[in-house]
């Protein structure tokens, strides 16, 4: 018989570590496309500024399943869904290889992204489950698994996509979610349901959290303008380092994700520290460190050491936001934890969405200080609503 978890009972550590590996592989799907954009468009004959629209449709779709797939963790069997999930994933991923239109690969782009949500779904695990003491940790470690699957999809689909072509990685990705769905089947233990009732009023519990929780509210969206900052970077970083002076291959661009080791570290400290600090003064700090990023980005643009130093600062700074705000937000209501983990969530993609059409909108018009400006602006939005909130 399948062992179930109880609530504050703990989690096993070789449960928690597989489940981030498992986040880290399937978030990476989100994110093959963004150093591969360049070549995309000379492939598929379309402009900079439409395959600039693949990652933000991606983003549209996370956020889509964030909202309407997340919340059934609490009303169906988690593993079902997981498993539903990762099979339509390797189809649309299968669909975005053999792609030969932009059209095809916007739609399968947007699949993609709605499928991509069961980390969200493996982080509830965390904060329900683990005992008291070791949830801000638990919870850092499946985002630190997140943020390396992050890192390494950009590395790996960078060297792919110039060795091999665009088209390999996303293959390898298919293959990839078939296994997933073997590793669930035989390792992910049952959990009590968190919610008896109809879809229908499972939905309408989720805007009934948004509307009577307003620290719920303030968390969601000052961490969802910080990751619009945050993918403003990597929306027009190809298109930057393909060009004077860099003239950089895919390759290249991939390797700087490795620069952004040093927020997949942040994310365990922050974990541990969170409580001890507070919410509001990560959130300084992540902001604070997010602009000071953007201004290395910009004042030192045609030199590697200035763009390796910016992408180090803005992961650091996202940890410090996300964590600590993600944090904050499922412990106010732990027994809807995937439908809090749904507001915070669908939010924070929203405000990817926006940043990276942001960036799109300024590379388009005013180039690589256009970009800048709309990072800085963003992050410094989130500062200021922090500057006159209590949390």
């Amino acid at each position: 018989m399948r062992k179930q978890l109880e609530e504050n009972k703990g989690v096993p550590a070789s449960l928690l570590w597989t489940l981030a590996i498992i986040a880290g592989v399937s978030v990476a799907n989100l994110y093959y496309n963004q150093p591969l954009l360049n070549r995309i468009s000379e492939d598929l004959h379309v402009s900079e500024f439409t395959a600039n629209l693949i990652p933000m449709v991606t983003q549209i779709g996370y956020a889509a399943g964030l909202l309407f797939i997340i919340p059934l963790g609490d009303l169906y069997k988690r593993r079902n869904i997981i498993v539903i999930c990762f099979l339509l994933l390797s189809v649309s991923l299968f669909g975005i290889a053999v792609a030969r239109n932009i059209h095809f690969v916007l739609l399968a782009s947007l699949i993609t992204g709605i499928c991509s949500v069961m980390p969200q779904i493996f982080i509830p695990i965390a904060a329900q489950f683990s005992r008291p003491e070791r949830k801000a940790q638990n919870v850092g470690l499946l985002i630190s698994g997140l943020l390396t699957g992050i890192l390494g999809s950009r590395v790996v689909s960078g060297i792919v996509g110039e060795y091999w072509g665009w088209r390999t990685i996303f293959y390898i990705a298919s293959a990839l979610m078939l296994v997933c769905i073997f590793v669930i089947l035989r390792l992910l233990p049952d959990m009590p349901l968190n919610f008896k009732g109809s879809y229908f009023g499972l939905m309408k519990s989720v805007f009934t959290l948004v509307r009577r929780n307003a620290t719920l509210r303030l968390v969601s969206f000052r961490a969802g303008l910080c990751f619009g900052c945050f993918l403003t970077l990597w929306a027009c970083l190809a298109f930057k380092m393909s060009g004077a002076p860099f003239y950089a291959g895919n390759n290249i661009i991939g390797m700087l994700g490795l620069c952004g080791i040093a927020g997949a570290l942040t994310a365990s400290f922050v974990g541990k520290y969170v409580h001890r600090f507070g919410v509001r003064s990560f959130n300084f700090i992540g902001c604070g460190i997010m602009i000071l990023a953007w201004c290395a980005l910009y004042f030192f643009q045609n030199s590697y050491a200035g763009i390796v130093a910016g992408i180090i600062l803005i992961d650091i700074g996202m940890q410090c936001i996300q964590i600590s705000n993600q944090t904050c937000a499922l412990s106010l209501e732990p027994h809807a934890s995937n439908r809090v983990n749904t507001i915070f969530m669908t939010t924070y993609f929203i405000g990817g969405a926006f940043g990276t059409f942001l960036a799109g909108t300024a590379w388009h018009h005013a180039g690589w200080g256009g970009v800048a400006l709309a990072g800085i602006a963003l992050a410094g939005t989130s500062l200021l609503i922090t500057l006159f909130a209590k949390h």
